[in-house]
């Protein structure tokens, strides 16, 4: 029988017609005489009758489906009475009274069920991901994960970008995650990489001319795992040629509103905030705050410069003071206090210290320490005007701003400060160009060394140089990030020169990159959006791997696949390879 429909689009208006359905048994229910199914597609469900004064061996069929059959059935779309219509479907105003039905194939009893009200254990949906992939919630992730495809390709194509697909058997240039390796059967010893983004590729695409390129593309990289993180994800990689920082954020932010416009129905404010990587770290303790709610940290440490309480520490140029001021925050019992402390020490940092402030009296904690001027200079630097808690941390510069940051979150998902139905949307700009690697004693680039600095490159003060690099930050979550390149090769060497990358190992690593930087390189600049935590957001999922077709664990394992596995002793010859066997634990 032939789909004359599905099941998701029959209406009042269809009454009367001859229709055929095909789909999957999503419920059964025998009422004496009459069973009512419900079949289930992609596009919806629809309420089917079996009448057994109407059809006796129709009915005797129904009477065997099991839940999550394939059927294929004809009848008549019929309107329901008024006090039988089911709002909460889409096809509740009507029902197939079935004259036909053929069973197209039997359904085991799954090992959970087809539902979106159950609780299932990760692992075993992920083992029978095919029948995961059934329920209503992933039905509409994927659907509307699709939905953003074709806006994207729609606005770049509009904007004269051109899709161009890159390799994904690639060098081997190891700076930062590592690679995913391709053992070559012709070449044994040597490996294709691949690719952790197509950076190269798109600046030799500038090189050649293609002066916009897009590409919605897998990525790969070999790092440890965790919720918004896996081994392979997908980007949308933009590049262009002739443009600054606006003009790359400018269509940024376009084809941002374009996508929440045309999928959640959400408007982008017209003007993105922007705040610079230093004060949003002293501000929030993080490069990608959410904004979506206060807390705002302040640096406290001049305040306690003198104090006499010790555990401010005598050295206290290399500590820092960051707080927050939480209103009605007094509150809070000691044991929950206990627990925050608890927290911000797995963080790694030295633990906090806090200050009750109730009826213009400041106790508990270390109050007895803390001389009037204090704490009279504490309430004008966080505004606190009214019942509270004051929250410190002293450390290092990083680990005090950062651990206070992740508190910060913490204390506002207690205190119910977060809108979840709110997108707050900020660039972060003005990066440092580049990071200190304490394990590897040399400096590192923050986001990778193609990246351009403001200004001149300092052998002298690497610390204080700026990078031309943003962040478009969606309520915590880092959605994109790009910046203006180095299309000198002068520079470009200058560059590898402060990573403390010998001219030997450039030339091996990215000899082709810097030979096409000497053929008319024209100034161009990019950015990459993390589709998975995109998609994330706009659905409202608690992982990626809810919004992901074959997403692996956190330990980087597909249930379902039982990949990764052992390959044949044959293959491992051809390659030229042999193993070096260990205990595998999934």
């Amino acid at each position: 029988m032939k789909r004359t429909h599905n099941c998701g689009e029959l209406s009042q208006k269809d009454s009367g017609s001859y229709i055929c359905l095909n789909g999957w048994v999503k419920s059964w229910r025998d009422h004496g005489g009459l069973i009512f199914v419900n079949i289930r597609d992609r596009y919806g469900n629809t309420q089917l009758v079996f009448d057994s004064n109407k059809n006796i061996d129709i009915y005797k069929i129904a009477k065997d489906l099991h839940l999550e059959d394939v059927i294929s059935i004809e009848g008549m779309v019929g309107e329901r009475p008024v006090s039988l219509i089911n709002k909460d479907m889409a096809t509740g105003e009507i029902e197939i009274l079935v004259e036909n039905i053929i069973i197209l194939n039997h359904s085991k009893t799954t090992p959970f069920e087809i539902s979106d009200k159950i609780e299932i254990n990760e692992e075993l949906r992920l083992k029978y991901r095919y029948l995961d992939l059934r329920r209503d919630t992933l039905q509409h992730n994927m659907i509307l994960r699709s939905r953003v495809n074709q806006i994207v390709r729609n606005f770049l194509h509009h904007q004269n970008f051109l899709e161009i697909e890159t390799p994904y058997l690639m060098k081997s240039t190891p700076e930062g995650a590592r690679d995913f390796l391709v053992p070559s059967r012709n070449y044994q010893g040597r490996f294709y990489a691949l690719p952790q983004s197509p950076q190269t590729f798109k600046q030799i695409l500038m090189i050649s001319g293609y002066d916009r390129y897009f590409q919605i593309v897998k990525c790969f990289r070999d790092e440890d795992l965790r919720r918004d993180r896996q081994p392979e994800f997908t980007q949308i990689d933009i590049e262009m040629s002739f443009v600054d920082e606006s003009d790359v954020q400018e269509i940024t932010e376009n084809l941002i509103r374009e996508i929440f416009q045309n999928t959640i129905n959400y408007s982008i404010p017209d003007q993105i905030k922007k705040i610079s990587y230093k004060n949003s770290f002293e501000q929030y303790g993080s490069d990608k705050p959410d904004l979506r709610f206060d807390l705002q940290i302040k640096d406290a440490s001049n305040i306690f410069r003198n104090s006499e309480f010790k555990y401010f520490g005598s050295d206290s140029d290399n500590f820092k003071t960051p707080g927050i001021w939480i209103p009605d925050g007094q509150k809070f019992s000691r044991n929950q206090i206990d627990q925050f402390n608890e927290y911000v020490k797995k963080l790694g940092s030295r633990g906090l210290i806090y200050l009750k402030y109730e009826n213009s009296i400041f106790n508990s904690g270390f109050s007895k320490f803390v001389s009037e001027t204090e704490k009279e200079n504490l309430i004008n630097l966080f505004e606190s005007k009214s019942d509270g808690l004051f929250v410190f941390i002293v450390d290092e510069y990083n680990k005090a701003f950062s651990a206070l940051g992740n508190l910060r979150l913490e204390i506002g998902k207690i205190l119910n400060l977060i809108d979840p139905n709110e997108f707050n949307i900020v660039w972060v700009v003005d990066f440092p160009l580049l990071e200190y690697n304490e394990e590897e004693k040399r400096w590192v680039a923050r986001h990778h060394p193609f990246t351009s600095p403001k200004g001149k490159i300092s052998q002298s003060e690497p610390e204080n140089i700026l990078a031309k690099a943003y962040d478009l930050v969606i309520n915590g979550n880092e959605i994109a990030g790009g910046s203006i390149r180095i299309h000198n090769r002068d520079e470009q060497e200058k560059m590898f020169q402060l990573l403390n990358i010998s001219t030997e190992e450039a030339e091996n690593k990215f000899g082709f990159l810097l030979n096409a930087l000497e053929f008319g390189a024209p100034p161009h600049g990019g950015i990459a959006f993390g589709m998975d935590r995109l998609i994330m957001l706009l659905t409202g999922a608690s992982s990626i791997r809810d919004v992901i077709a074959f997403p692996k664990t956190t330990s980087g394992i597909s249930p379902m696949d039982a990949s990764p596995s052992e390959v044949d002793e044959n293959q491992l010859t051809e390659l030229g390879l042999s193993l070096i066997r260990r205990q595998f634990n999934p």
